[in-house]
């Protein structure tokens, strides 16, 4: 990855140079000099580096940015001058900087800018907020409802359309999750969806005996005609760039350092970009750029091209670079359209009565191979967005087919999710140096569900963490951060410390006893999972992930002991202090 720093954002009207020092600043990284002295010392505590050896120390020295040194306190005070600020751990954990690997940040952060969109936990709290809109708005005018997932509740199905149309009869209504979504009945008008409608792909849910759409739309949420309410608050550019700020520094209070934005758009990077310039990234930021997975090999090609094209690509720096593209293979497994090797099953919780139905694969076989290989030849890391096991499997098959043509290894060709895996997936994952991004809070929040519905044998390999890391398989922590600031109140939750508590549990909510115990990890592999492996698939192994000397500061400070403390109180983890690049950018009461 190249690292100029020649280039800010002009907005939608492309991009200038500049000369700005703090940009250049925030994009360079000085070695120290091992004989200058240290700007920052850190004593008295435990670090936990999480090198190679898993090491502790009491003390860790940082200058210009830079770990300089970690050992004891006599080794590191030694580093001690004039201007070093010292501080006394008393007996408080550093830990590297943890690292999100899948967050959708640009979108989240905005997501209750017109009104706070309250905790959904039943059908009945879903029918109150449609009826709670339909009284705020104009008849005629859409109510959307977005990522309130089935599995998440009580009655763990979609809302009928008899229900939407009770609740709102003069609005056309849409409960949307992902790409699938329920709508009533003037939604279902106003979209030109009827019993004569006839889906190119996708599946249109309809009536056994009258043949009328059931309201229920798998993969097919791009179909539906919705319109933004006239007296609707839009954020303005300056808008979404001051709540992005909010949400990242939100980020960097519960550890965080790094995040990858799974599906970037270039609106969404002018404005990381903007608050680079601005000294206001207090995280960095790696990027997957949004593809269209539906596009035609010629057209994907071109959107391929225009990537590499870009600035962030070209001269991205260790702040804030593309990295790689991403498109979606399959739909979602709390939606009911996630591609399986087996059929899903006749469901009242997903609404499928077709027993052969085995969920939605959105991209041939054939146009995978060719994204990969357009990918591969800009050098560009390819991913997909897959949670069914027949997708995460031809994902792999795709990939081992470009790699027989040329070496993808340097790309990490990657799978995003890969929430249902097979022991073919995770043999052929290890032969290829295949890497995945996972998210714990999924097994946390809807694992009690998927297993009401496939039973344990189908969860075999349900997010299998521990035989992933045990076959040499390279795989990250994230979140998939969709909505809401708020590392708890968000969907889904960025809070990595329950993350990392569902890692060492796998208990799920509403469950005393864990699914598939084998698959636990150990704090040492939770920790990785969260630090070294992250920045292995963020391409900086080299600069993050671990406290050793050479490597950037970014390091965090907790208030328990981590390795020791019981596991329940993991999930009361306060970071009082988070660094980036030596940098405070977050600082609790202590």
């Amino acid at each position: 990855m190249r690292a100029k720093t020649d280039w800010i954002s002009s907005g939608a009207s492309g991009w200038r140079l500049t000369v700005a020092a703090a940009f250049a600043i925030a994009c360079t990284m000085t070695a120290a000099a091992a004989d200058d002295p240290a700007d920052l010392i850190l004593h008295n505590g435990q670090i936990i580096t999480v090198d190679e050896d898993f090491s502790t120390h009491e003390a860790v020295a940082i200058g210009d940015g830079v770990i300089l040194a970690v050992g004891s306190d006599d080794e590191v005070l030694a580093l001690e001058g004039g201007a070093t600020e010292v501080i006394d751990l008393d007996g408080k954990t550093v830990l590297p900087g943890l690292m999100d690997s899948h967050s959708h940040p640009t979108g989240a952060a905005v997501h209750e800018f017109d009104h706070t969109i309250p905790e959904m936990r039943n059908i009945a709290d879903v029918l109150d907020y449609v009826e709670s809109r339909a009284e705020v708005l104009e008849p005629g005018e859409w109510i959307r409802l977005s990522q309130v997932f089935i599995t998440r509740l009580e009655e763990r199905r979609y809302p009928t359309r008899a229900e939407l149309d009770e609740a709102a009869p003069e609005n056309p209504v849409v409960f949307r999750t992902g790409p699938d979504a329920s709508l009533n009945s003037l939604a279902l008008e106003r979209s030109g969806i009827d019993a004569d409608f006839e889906e190119e792909s996708g599946l249109v849910e309809r009536d056994r005996e009258t043949g009328e759409p059931t309201g229920i739309l798998r993969g097919l949420n791009h179909l539906v005609a919705y319109e933004a309410p006239e007296g609707m608050e839009s954020p303005t550019h300056e808008d979404r760039k001051e709540h992005l700020a909010e949400l990242l520094q939100s980020y960097a209070s519960v550890g965080l350092t790094a995040v990858m934005d799974g599906n970037a758009s270039s609106g969404g990077l002018d404005l990381y970009a903007e608050l680079l310039e601005e000294g206001r990234l207090p995280v960095r930021v790696a990027a997957q750029h949004a593809t269209p997975g539906g596009a035609d090999p010629d057209s994907y090609r071109e959107a391929i091209a225009n990537v590499a094209e870009h600035p962030l690509y070209e001269d991205g720096c260790d702040h804030l670079r593309i990295i790689g593209v991403k498109t979606f293979l399959d739909g979602g497994m709390l939606t009911g359209t996630a591609y399986m090797r087996e059929p899903w099953g006749v469901s009242e919780l997903y609404n499928i009565d077709d027993p052969e139905y085995r969920g939605i694969r959105n991209i041939s076989h054939e146009n995978v191979v060719e994204q990969i290989r357009a990918a591969a030849e800009h050098d560009l890391q390819y991913t997909a967005h897959c949670q069914g096991d027949a997708a995460t499997l031809g994902l792999l098959e795709a990939y081992a087919e470009v790699n027989e043509e040329m070496d993808l290894a340097p790309t990490r060709p990657s799978i995003t999710h890969g929430s249902f895996m097979s022991a073919e997936a995770i043999e052929l994952m290890a032969e290829l140096g295949a890497v995945a991004n996972v998210q714990p809070a999924w097994f946390y929040l809807d694992a009690a569900t998927l297993l009401n519905h496939f039973g344990r044998d189908r969860l075999e390999y349900f997010i299998p963490l521990r035989s992933l890391l045990e076959a040499g398989v390279i795989v990250g922590g994230g979140s998939d951060h969709m909505q809401k600031i708020g590392p708890r109140r968000s969907v889904n939750p960025y809070c990595p410390w329950l993350g990392i508590w569902t890692t060492l549990t796998r208990l799920p909510r509403g469950m005393d006893e864990p699914i598939n115990r084998d698959e636990r990890l150990s704090r040492e592999q939770a920790l990785r999972f969260y630090t070294t492996h992250n920045a292995y698939l963020f391409f900086q192994e080299d600069l993050t992930g671990s406290i050793e000397p050479g490597k950037a500061a970014d390091i965090i400070v907790i208030d328990r002991d981590i390795l020791t403390c019981p596991v329940d109180d993991i999930l009361e983890t306060n970071v009082l202090r988070t660094y980036v690049e030596g940098e405070l950018v977050h600082h609790a009461e202590e």
